[in-house]
């Protein structure tokens, strides 16, 4: 029996997934949609869900079967290791890409959800870089990269950067430039957490800002990857009862139904799944949840009836 048990026929009751998976990205393939979220120093890392309906998920398998390098977490390590990671699917083959704040850019690659994952590749060494997330430009056949930055590692947040990337993701082309300074965006601090996309002749990068506990989602657009990019708030706590609204990524199902999945930090709870409609209104901006405000209970998506599923949540 899941939560979801008494809710009215045909809808779906926030939260998706009511347990700590931080961070959650998605990506559809086919028919199939699939999330993986931060496993900080837990191993095996990188958890994968795979649902059907975007509402039930089972637990498939681990990307990551150990941290490396080994010495460094000998001991358990809190919050370090897999910060943020970003699932892609190109070439048939899934991506993810993820940072640890203390080493640099790392990227796994697999050509099926269950395996065989290959060993962490160091992207970009360094410092404080983490939140990364590729794109593969299928008009140009350009791949680009966008980061953020731990202030704890670096001494520099509130900031994106970006970069040209090897369409094989195996390195980056460039230093890297600043692309979004949310110093310069009054009201705005620690900007994290970036998806990057294409859509519409944009480039978008849907990121939050505003802390974990009280911050709100923003999307970006620029005709450039490299900017100026204008931003506007997308999804904020408003009146209700979802602080946060935080970290997430885009998904749009086969018939063309967008949906936007985020994370709500709950104290001892973890950090819990969400899932919002989202469309794209007249000005060509994303509207996520009720007209920017996060719902408690919506309609299902589009897609055939499932059976009740989610993976455990405690250790009974």
């Amino acid at each position: 029996m899941t939560h979801q048990s008494h809710e009215p026929a045909g809808t779906y009751t926030n939260p998706i997934l009511d347990a700590d998976w931080s961070d959650p990205d998605v990506v559809r393939v086919g028919d199939d949609f699939y999330l993986t979220a931060s496993s900080f120093g837990r191993v095996p890392g990188l958890p994968l869900l795979h649902s059907r309906d975007l509402v039930n998920w089972t637990l498939v398998g681990h990307a990551l079967d150990r941290l490396e390098p080994a010495a460094e977490f000998e001991r358990p390590r809190h919050d370090c290791g897999v910060w943020a990671p970003s699932i892609r699917h190109h070439d048939d083959r899934f991506w993810i890409f993820w940072g640890d704040p203390d080493q640099g850019i790392f990227q796994v690659n697999a050509p099926e959800i269950r395996g065989p994952w290959t060993r962490p590749h160091l992207l970009k060494e360094g410092k404080g870089l983490i939140d990364p997330c590729p794109l593969w430009d299928d008009e140009t056949g350009e791949a680009y990269l966008v980061h953020a930055w731990a202030k704890s590692r670096s001494g520099v947040k509130n900031r994106l950067t970006g970069h040209r990337m090897h369409p094989d993701g195996s390195s980056l082309l460039d230093e890297g430039k600043l692309i979004v300074d949310g110093d310069r965006i009054p009201g705005w601090f620690t900007l994290e957490g970036p998806k990057l996309y294409r859509h519409d002749g944009w480039f978008w990068i849907l990121a939050p800002a505003g802390g974990v506990e009280t911050g709100w989602q923003g999307a970006f657009r620029s005709r450039d990857f490299f900017g100026p990019y204008e931003e506007k708030v997308v999804l904020e706590q408003k009146d209700t009862d979802v602080n946060g609204p935080h970290q997430g990524g885009w998904v749009r199902t086969e018939s063309g139904e967008d949906w936007f999945v985020h994370f709500q930090q709950r104290g001892a709870y973890g950090r819990v799944v969400h899932l919002q409609p989202m469309r794209w209104g007249a000005d060509g901006w994303p509207v996520m949840g009720d007209d920017g405000a996060p719902v408690a209970v919506h309609r299902r998506p589009g897609l055939p009836p499932q059976p009740p599923a989610a993976p455990a949540t405690d250790d009974d």
